[in-house]
């Protein structure tokens, strides 16, 4: 299957370089994404200081006002201090509807009003209620991720956000940054997928191998998910494209071994140095899901994020 067409929702990076606020490392990163055969990138931007985020934003707002890039996400700064992942716990901070107007104003400014497409934030930080008004005010959909909540909490997020929206909420990557399932606590996970299965949600997977290294998990997921609600994503950082090495993402130190992205010095993954294609291509000749149901998640269900 050619991967042509390919829409990815969640990108951090690619070929030496990191979204940020320099339109020409953004154009050499869409470059080799597309080159990959994805069609459209969603620039993801990692927790930074508000002043760093605003520059980010309104560079990237105009290379989505000229075509080049799909939308812009925010993963952070408001997320779990417990589950943050790649993210610097120096710059997490609780919910601030203000930031988001603030963002908001830079993609105006950068010619591209509704550029901000998604927002990963914690929903059990408190002042999320009014976080998911605020974001839902502008348009931008609130995705639930980096999160220590429980099953009940998610599932109250979820449906606040479904309401507000009148589409269906997001969560980022399905299984990383949030609790382990267990059967006796079913956590985000299960929440999330009881809401994609509904039709209330669109889960992000990231099929690498890595970031949900049990393929069964995968393929439990594809076949309890309609694939209109699942999105391949692949979480690019700065290695993609280069291989093995240093790297950073954010303001965070990664070590790439054998392919995969640590923080240095622990066993905490950073992204991805795969891509959209690759993963494309290991769902349907290793974990062997049907090849309908991949492209859909590939292409259709994340396009339908970009343009609800």
């Amino acid at each position: 299957m050619a991967p042509d067409g390919l829409v990815d929702l969640h990108a951090h990076g690619g070929v030496g370089a990191t979204f940020g606020a320099d339109p020409v490392a953004a154009q050499q990163i869409v470059a080799h994404h597309r080159a990959q055969g994805v069609a459209a990138v969603v620039a993801s931007l990692v927790t930074a200081s508000g002043p760093d985020l605003h520059a980010a934003v309104g560079a990237l707002a105009a290379l989505v006002a000229e075509g080049a890039l799909g939308g812009i996400h925010l993963e952070g700064p408001f997320l779990s201090p417990v589950r943050h992942g790649a993210h610097d716990l120096r710059l997490l901070q609780l919910p601030d509807p203000g930031l988001v107007d603030l963002l908001a104003g830079a993609a105006a400014q950068g010619g591209a009003p509704n550029a901000l497409v998604h927002w990963t934030f914690a929903p059990e930080l408190p002042g999320s209620e009014a976080l998911v008004r605020r974001l839902v005010n502008h348009g931008i959909r609130p995705a639930i991720g980096h999160t220590d909540a429980d099953a009940a909490t998610v599932q109250a997020t979820i449906g606040a956000i479904t309401d507000g929206l009148g589409q269906p909420a997001l969560v980022t990557h399905l299984g990383n940054g949030m609790p382990p399932f267990h059967h006796r606590r079913g956590g985000p996970f299960a929440a999330a997928l009881a809401g994609a299965a509904r039709g209330d949600a669109i889960v992000e997977v990231i099929a690498d191998g890595t970031h949900l290294d049990d393929d069964e998990v995968v393929r439990m997921i594809f076949e309890t998910v309609p694939a209109e609600r699942i999105a391949l994503v692949f979480d690019a950082i700065s290695a993609t494209g280069l291989g093995d090495g240093e790297w950073t993402i954010g303001t965070m130190p990664v070590t790439v071994r054998a392919g995969v992205a640590t923080i240095t010095g622990t066993s905490t993954i950073a992204g991805s140095t795969s891509t959209l294609a690759d993963i494309v291509r290991r769902c349907i000749d290793v974990i062997a899901l049907d090849p309908t149901s991949v492209r859909t998640a590939a292409t259709t269900t994340p396009r339908s994020v970009l343009s609800p």
